[in-house]
């Protein structure tokens, strides 16, 4: 009996010392599993922190493009108003000089495109 008694009290503690270790290793690799999740999820953030600031450089870029564009555009345009009124306006000038130079060959003119535009409508 003693020794069936000592058998068992063996394989109980065996069993204990088997269990006890795998106890532990589970534990060890729950561990694991956490420290790794973390690193995981501090990688994720930083990825995530990086693509944010690159996008909103990006953004800034992009607005600072548009703005300079449409100065440029903005300032060309008024050059090519101005250009456009100065040229009126000397254009304006010339035709007051001509006419006040030749009022009658101005009026004969003034027919003759006239009557070229009726013709030339009519048909």
């Amino acid at each position: 009996m003693s020794s069936s008694d000592g058998e068992n009290a063996m394989k109980n503690l065996t069993d204990k010392a088997t269990y006890e270790r795998l106890e532990k290793d589970l534990s060890a690799v729950k561990n694991d599993i956490s420290a790794l999740t973390d690193q995981i999820s501090d990688a994720l953030n930083t990825f995530t922190g990086n693509a944010r600031k690159q996008a909103r450089r990006g953004y800034r870029q992009a607005r600072e493009n548009v703005d300079s564009v449409m100065s440029d555009v903005s300032e060309r345009g008024n050059a090519a108003f101005d250009a456009a009124q100065s040229a009126a306006a000397t254009l304006e000038e010339t035709l007051e000089d001509v006419i006040q130079r030749r009022p009658l060959a101005t009026v004969g003119l003034a027919i003759g495109l006239g009557f070229l535009i009726g013709v030339t409508w009519r048909r």
